[in-house]
């Protein structure tokens, strides 16, 4: 893929025709609603789509309570206090946001947000409260001015959102799909969207591929942290939700601005995958950022000091271990005291002890890590996508309530709002007719035969990636487009990711998806023609969305050539409103070029979804 084009972009999607390699669908479910997902903003989705009335599906790639969601400590940020106002709540996100928030997503966030917590605790979650009161208690993380973070368990707050969603979903008999990873969005000959494929994991067959077939898609999927060696996202994160929009012909913005959380314990320089997160709540009571003389270095950094919104932390404790030669810092909580770690951060002390940390009587050693993904499938105020019928929410999304960096504890909340949003938008339109086959045929009992709608565009097949390449797109994108980027670092991870491209490219053969002969030629003189093609599984169905995911954060920041919010280059370490106060509308072509279109302004255009 290679990254062309400017101005205003092109209108509506009509479809690549690119889908993954994969059997076809062998059992299909019919409904009205698939959410594929099961953190709060899928969840929540799924349940006000039944309440209206509409028959729903929920995908989910592990278990119902093993999303995203359930990983959160710190909690959900919404003006619930006493002097507080979505106003002061709107203040905080903007500044965060680094110029690039869309203020009419952002107003949306914050006023419907406390009236969307208390139906959240309707639904059941319970939210830790002040002592002696019925009050919810409330804690401060970086960039807010205000206590205003509800959160459960003292740092437990995303596993009680998703006991509660999850008890509330069995309850309401909605039909789950566990362990199942989504491959690619089914369209009708209209380009309309018609239900997903997906693979059923641990049914005993390789090839457990089916299809849901309905109207309205809701994507939920998560994030992509695992595009990166060391992160705090678990290891079904891998741009899956991505990934599926650009092949399925939608805008994709925002890529580019990676949230690293800059307190993530060290673990050692050959520590990969998912890392232990110290919670900004743990700074918000009053932990200490010291280097190893022991020296609070942040104070005069920021107004904030420690509280500094999330990239000004990160950038400045990478700067403290680049001027001291070490890979770290340290957290310092010791005058907590036990009682303090005991009761209010229970989770964060139990993790510490089990690496040989014991924060109440030694710092923690902390460096950042890639978090939250701030851009991802572009949106309009009700969810609705490029493609028609096509939804998303979550941290999947792009609603422009992030900007260049999203503000602590704001994505529970984004999820929990635009998800209500998306299922409103979805119960007003009139209700689909019945499906012939009704919404019975799981895998698991006796599925029927799944027809393929008839689709836009012919189908081509993605040249998938063997399984082991997943560890080499971590590393190059770790040194390449980690938190330090500069024009070389990014020029050679294109480079680099470029190579497993053409290579994955020729080891597909002559009847890999019909890459362009050029590209087919190119990988055959670097040596790739013996390599066998991997097999569709899962593994190399995550490798590939990795790769593509990959591909395209690295050409957006490629082309922002300033620092603005998360993204961070070292080769232009100032901030050009100017010329980057916008944003970049990309999409990927049906021969699989990347194309980055950008806004005139800060302001995004609408989706023109009908």
């Amino acid at each position: 893929m290679t990254a062309t084009g400017t101005g205003t972009g092109p209108g509506p999607a009509a479809g690549t025709g690119i889908r993954l390699a994969a059997p076809a669908p062998g059992w299909s479910i019919a409904a009205d609603v698939v959410v594929v997902g099961s953190g709060v903003a899928g969840l929540t989705a799924a349940l006000r789509c039944a309440a209206a009335g509409r028959r729903t599906v929920v995908v989910t790639k592990a278990r119902l309570d093993d999303g995203s969601t359930r990983w959160a400590q710190g909690g959900i940020a919404a003006a619930l206090g006493d002097g507080d106002t979505p106003e002061q709540h709107l203040a905080d996100t903007l500044v965060a946001g680094a110029g690039l928030c869309d203020e009419a997503a952002v107003r949306t966030l914050v006023t419907e947000g406390p009236d969307a917590v208390h139906r959240l605790i309707g639904t059941g979650a319970r939210f830790d409260t002040a002592p002696g009161s019925d009050e919810i208690a409330l804690g401060r993380e970086g960039g807010h001015h205000r206590r205003r973070i509800a959160h459960a368990g003292g740092d437990a707050t995303g596993a009680e959102i998703s006991r509660a969603l999850v008890e509330a979903v069995r309850a309401a008999g909605l039909r789950t799909i566990e362990n199942a990873l989504v491959l690619d969005l089914l369209t009708d000959a209209e380009g309309r969207t018609a239900g997903v494929t997906l693979h059923v994991m641990g049914e005993g067959q390789h090839d457990g591929v089916g299809a849901v077939h309905a109207p309205a898609v809701v994507l939920a999927t998560g994030g992509m942290g695992q595009v990166f060696s060391a992160t705090t996202n678990p290891a079904v994160s891998t741009g899956d939700g991505v990934a599926l929009a650009l092949r399925a012909g939608a805008e994709v913005s925002d890529l580019e601005f990676v949230q690293f959380h800059p307190t993530v314990m060290y673990l050692g320089p050959e520590a990969e995958g998912q890392q232990p997160l110290i919670s900004e709540a743990v700074r918000g009571e009053g932990a200490h950022l010291v280097d190893a003389d022991g020296t609070r270095f942040m104070v005069g950094r920021h107004e904030l000091a420690e509280l500094a919104p999330r990239d000004i932390v990160a950038k400045e404790i990478m700067r403290r271990a680049h001027e001291q030669g070490v890979a770290h810092m340290y957290l310092d909580g010791r005058h907590f005291g036990a009682q303090m770690w005991e009761t209010r951060f229970p989770t964060i002390l139990a993790a510490c002890r089990s690496h040989g940390v014991d924060p109440v009587t030694e710092p923690i050693p902390v460096a950042p890590a890639a978090h939250y993904a701030s851009g991802g499938v572009r949106t309009d105020l009700r969810g609705r996508t490029t493609v028609p019928g096509l939804y998303a929410c979550g941290e999947v999304a792009c609603t422009g309530v992030h900007g260049a960096n999203r503000l602590a504890s704001n994505s529970l909340l984004e999820g929990l709002v635009f998800a209500e949003r998306i299922a409103a938008d979805i119960a007003s339109a009139p209700a689909p007719q019945a499906a012939a086959n009704g919404a019975d045929g799981a895998p698991a009992d006796g599925a029927r035969p799944a027809p393929e709608p008839a689709v836009s565009a012919p189908r081509t097949t993605l040249p998938l990636l063997a399984p082991e390449t997943r560890t080499a797109v971590q590393r190059i994108m770790t040194a390449g487009a980690g938190v330090l980027r500069s024009a070389e670092s990014l020029a050679r991870a294109a480079a680099e990711l470029d190579r497993l491209h053409r290579e994955a490219t020729v080891t597909a053969g002559p009847t890999g998806g019909g890459e362009p002969a050029g590209a087919a030629a190119a990988g055959r003189a670097a040596g790739f023609a013996d390599r066998k093609a991997p097999e569709p599984g899962v593994e190399a169905w995550e490798a590939t969305n990795l790769l593509c995911v990959a591909r395209v954060l690295v050409a957006a920041a490629q082309r922002r050539a300033e620092t603005r919010g998360c993204h961070w280059r070292e080769d232009h370490p100032d901030r050009d409103d100017v010329s980057w106060r916008r944003h970049f509308r990309i999409t990927l072509d049906a021969d699989r070029a990347l194309t980055l279109h950008t806004t005139e302004t800060a302001e995004f255009p609408p989706t023109a979804t009908p």
